[in-house]
């Protein structure tokens, strides 16, 4: 983003679409840590919670597919395992140059973690919807923002697109990249799904659903957002409760220091089963291989279980909660 806009050729492009990569791949980890520590997810009211934070989960996917996408279509080839090993920790920034003075942990759901962290990830460019004196003075670096400078990089560039080692996924609409048109369409969804538009926070997405941001806010002040009869938007329709969690603790700079046998063991298990996870990712996307990416599904299915039993391992002072998933790459000389 420091770049000037003269000087963003076809490698700043492709830089910054890796950078985009990377930026949808690190809201997973946060995302998954607090729905995966609600206490009774199937169950009200926890069932309400976690639906809403899967529901943000499944389009971050979609986006991180799409934006793959776009630099595979453009010649390059994302680099996802060493890209997350390389610029995204936690606790830690937001890559890209996002919300650069924001600091994202992993922590068990709480209303602070939605409010102070999610929320912020997921800040519109404009403001929030008849909220916009919130941020009066201020400028926000945001998502959006930055995937505006992605767009007019490829009007101004017009580079060409091929689908070669592109892939799809139906089930998460993950679609081929292969016009102008299909450019600009995955960048405005990428942006409406996660932020809205500046007249509607769901205008734009062809359902009801609202952009990420207002789904944590209703998640925050425990209401649902509905359209106002004169006009407008307010927080004053069907409760949603805020649900019981396990106490995950967030997650020290680092990682855990010498855990306990039992944590340690099922840390071991879920790095393995996560770098195996990323691994795949390159290896579809490096070849166009649709068989990598639906085994690296089955491994993102598999993440929840590999995680619970973390939550259930109190940390040495007890007062201070319980283990959780550390989501580390582990390089494959260094896996059980």
């Amino acid at each position: 983003m420091a770049v000037p806009t003269a000087q963003r050729d076809l490698q700043w492009l492709k830089n910054s679409l890796q950078a985009a990569i990377e930026l949808e791949l690190s809201t997973l980890p946060p995302y998954l840590c607090a729905m995966w520590s609600i206490q009774a997810p199937t169950v009200a009211p926890g069932q309400a919670a976690s639906q809403l934070i899967d529901s943000v989960i499944q389009q971050e996917m979609t986006h991180m597919g799409l934006v793959s996408n776009l630099l595979t279509a453009i010649g390059g080839t994302p680099q996802i395992a060493q890209g997350y090993a390389n610029f995204i920790s936690y606790p830690g920034p937001l890559p890209g140059g996002v919300r650069p003075s924001l600091t994202v942990v992993l922590s068990g759901l709480t209303k602070p973690l939605v409010h102070d962290v999610f929320m912020q990830i997921e800040f519109p460019e404009g403001g929030p919807i008849k909220f916009a004196a919130l941020a009066a003075g201020e400028v926000f670096p945001t998502i959006g923002a930055f995937y505006d400078a992605i767009q007019d990089a490829f009007n101004q560039l017009s580079p060409s697109l091929s689908k070669t080692n592109q892939l799809t996924s139906p089930a998460v609409g993950v679609t081929l990249i292969q016009t102008p048109t299909d450019v600009s369409n995955a960048i405005s969804l990428i942006k409406v799904q996660g932020e809205g538009t500046d007249q509607s926070p769901d205008a734009g997405q062809g359902t009801t659903q609202l952009a990420h941001y207002y789904r944590f806010a209703e998640l925050y002040v425990g209401k649902t957002l509905v359209a106002q009869p004169g006009g407008g938007f307010a927080f004053n329709g069907a409760p949603i409760p805020f649900p019981d969690t396990f106490t995950m603790a967030p997650i020290p700079e680092g990682g855990y220091q010498n855990p306990s046998p039992a944590a340690k063991a099922a840390l071991s298990t879920f790095d393995n089963l996560f770098s195996d996870l990323l691994d795949k990712l390159d290896a579809a996307w490096s070849s166009g291989n649709q068989a990598a990416l639906t085994a690296a599904v089955i491994d993102m299915r598999g993440l929840a279980a590999a995680a619970q039993p973390l939550f259930s391992i109190p940390l040495p002072s007890p007062e201070d909660g319980f283990y959780g998933p550390d989501f580390k790459y582990m390089p494959k000389n260094e896996r059980n």
